[in-house]
């Protein structure tokens, strides 16, 4: 402090007493080092010593650390393989989720494809209203669920347009059936009026009503009815009753009207099939322009009407809406006038009276058939009447005519009869009776000529013919 204070030779003092200070210290310190040299030395020796055990030990260190890296390294391996693994593992589990979610779909979606396959077309399209409401959904974030979508309205119009066309096989099918099923129903209606008409017949008998015959002709009829009933029952057994059904797969209909149904298109396939068919009830009414002249060719007309008719009564009754009784008694109602007008038109051609008779039967058997289904036939009876007209008229020429030619040939000279023979010959054609002429001895001579016995036998013939038309005609 007296050399900051800047005092008269503090420096040298400082100095002296700092040498001094030195002195000291280094003395202390000598005194410390000569009392901790063998402690120095010692440690010295042992850092050495230590110095070499820390090579060994690093040496050691190195060879562990290098083995340890060896044996790390499988471990590494062996971990990132383990974590590797349990990527996967979690990538399965994640598929595997994901797939049980996505198999329902891919299995509906192959059991739509076999379904189409296998023409099952209603089914398939129940299988794609499963697949968008219920499996799709769950889905739909995935790019094959997205083209499913978007191939699911193709297949329904794909579906559409298969079942159409089936059902335009139906309608050409059942054009070209219709004459046969027609000819089926005809048939079966004209058996069932014969059995109905033995079985009354029987009926009278067993109730007393034909009481004013003999025993032996009510045994004669009984056996007769029963001899018929017994081979109607033979032709049954030999030949199965056939339907509409039978001759026809109705299955397109239904398929089609399902499928327009579920589709929501009903009303659609409603209006198709009824504008079709009344096309073809057009093609059925026009007649061939020779059909007056064979009974073939109005059996054929009158087959080919009530098939059509046949099959619309079997759609009405299988099917819900698709044909209603008013559509139904709308196109009999047109189809009526058509058959009265070709009816007439085409009868007033025939001049066989043979052929008028077997024309009334037709329409008889065609009126009862479909009267049996339900369809009003009185105008068809009504025509039966103007048809009798005709018909009396044409046995009138045809009778004129024979009537005509027995004149012509006559001699107008009695008739000679040499004995009992010639004598019953003659009046088995004629009853004549005369109690003066059968006294006479032969040969004698009949007061008449040979016209008289036949025009008796062609009045009884032209009578019975005109009977004849009168059966069955009833209203």
């Amino acid at each position: 402090r007296s050399v900051y204070d800047d005092q008269p030779n503090a420096h040298q003092k400082f100095m002296e007493k700092l040498d001094a200070c030195i002195r000291n210290h280094d003395r202390e310190i000598e005194k410390m080092c000569n009392f901790h040299h063998q402690g120095f030395v010692d440690a010295i020796t042992e850092l050495l010593k230590v110095r070499a055990d820390a090579e060994k030990l690093k040496v050691q260190v190195t060879d562990t650390n290098r083995r340890l890296q060896d044996a790390g390294k499988e471990v590494i391996a062996q971990t990132e393989e383990i974590i590797r693994c349990r990527v996967q593992q979690r990538n399965i589990t994640t598929v595997v989720e994901k797939l049980q979610l996505c198999l329902p779909v891919l299995e509906m979606y192959s059991k739509l494809k076999e379904q189409m396959n296998v023409k099952r077309y209603y089914s398939a399209l129940k299988t794609m209203e499963q697949l968008e409401n219920l499996y799709l959904p769950r889905v739909s974030q995935y790019r094959f669920c997205q083209i499913m979508m978007e191939n699911l309205p193709k297949l329904r119009e794909e579906i559409k347009e298969i079942s159409m066309s089936d059902l335009k096989d139906f309608l050409e099918s059942i054009r070209k059936h219709s004459d046969r099923i027609g000819e089926t129903a005809m048939k079966q209606a004209q058996q069932q009026k014969t059995f109905s008409t033995a079985l009354q017949k029987q009926n009278n008998v067993n109730y007393g009503r034909n009481t004013h015959l003999g025993r032996s002709r009510v045994l004669e009829s009984k056996n007769e009815i029963t001899l018929k009933r017994t081979f109607e029952d033979d032709d049954e057994h030999e030949e199965e009753v056939l339907t509409a059904q039978d001759l026809v797969d109705f299955s397109p209909v239904y398929r089609c009207l399902h499928i327009y149904s579920v589709l929501g298109d009903g009303e659609i396939f409603e209006n198709y099939y009824r504008k079709q068919r009344r096309k073809q009830a057009r093609l059925v009414l026009q007649p061939q322009s020779s059909m007056h002249e064979t009974v073939e060719g109005y059996r054929r007309y009158f087959s080919q009407i009530v098939g059509f008719f046949v099959v619309e009564d079997h759609i009405l009754h299988v099917t819900q809406g698709l044909v209603t009784r008013t559509y139904t008694d709308e196109l009999w109602n047109m189809a009526l006038s058509k058959i009265i007008a070709v009816l007439r038109t085409h009868s007033s051609y025939c001049s066989d009276p043979d052929l008028v008779l077997e024309l009334k039967n037709l329409i008889v058997i065609f009126a009862d058939t479909l009267q049996g289904y339900g369809f009003p036939v009185n105008r068809l009876f009504d025509l039966l009447f103007e048809i009798r007209d005709q018909y009396n008229e044409t046995l009138l020429k045809k009778w004129s005519g024979l009537f005509r030619d027995i004149f012509e040939a006559d001699n107008y000279s009695p008739i000679p009869v040499a004995n009992e023979e010639e004598y019953r010959i003659v009046i088995s054609k004629f009853p004549f009776q005369d109690p003066e002429l059968d006294k006479q001895s032969f040969p004698k001579k009949l007061p008449m000529s040979q016209s008289v016995p036949q025009i008796y036998m062609q009045v009884k013939e032209f009578i019975y013919a005109s009977l004849k038309f009168s059966e069955s005609l009833h209203r």
